[in-house]
């Protein structure tokens, strides 16, 4: 472990938690927009993405757990990024409105998948975990230069 560990973790958070922020911006963008996608020659709705995550290192759970029942090791994680961003598979909203052009016979229209309540849950989620992690980054820096200050 370095001295710029913590550094090197947390930059891997605020960067992880920007990208969950730009996801939930897109998704709002396009709550809206029912000609996202051209599937089977037709016109599909947006489709709601999310943000899949992982550790940032090879080390298994069952690594770190042994390690932690055997006392042995000194091993830490190595932060997060990002593996895929997803689309929601959940069905899409009906709304009747004969009017629209892209209402069917009936007269309703397929519409994003996109919540904007559970946007709005995400995006509070990511920006509290991107202060949590500049927070971090701070205690960090001031423990190096308290160290530093020591020194001299």
């Amino acid at each position: 472990m370095t001295i710029f560990h913590g550094f090197n973790t947390s930059a891997s958070a605020l960067t992880t938690q920007r990208l969950r922020m730009d996801v939930v911006s897109s998704n709002m963008a396009n709550a809206d927009t029912t000609r996202a996608a051209l599937v089977d020659g037709e016109w599909q709705p947006y489709r709601r993405k999310m943000v899949v995550t992982q550790p940032n290192d090879k080390s298994s759970f069952a690594h770190f757990l042994n390690q932690a029942k055997t006392g042995k090791g000194t091993d830490v994680g190595h932060g997060v990024k990002v593996s895929q961003i997803v689309g929601d598979q959940s069905p899409f909203r009906q709304v009747y409105n004969p009017e629209h052009p892209d209402a069917n016979e009936q007269g309703y229209v397929q519409m994003p998948n996109v919540d904007p309540l559970r946007e709005m849950v995400d995006l509070m989620s990511a920006t509290r975990s991107y202060e949590a992690n500049v927070t971090t980054l701070n205690a960090s820096k001031n423990m190096l230069l308290k160290a530093l200050e020591i020194g001299r």
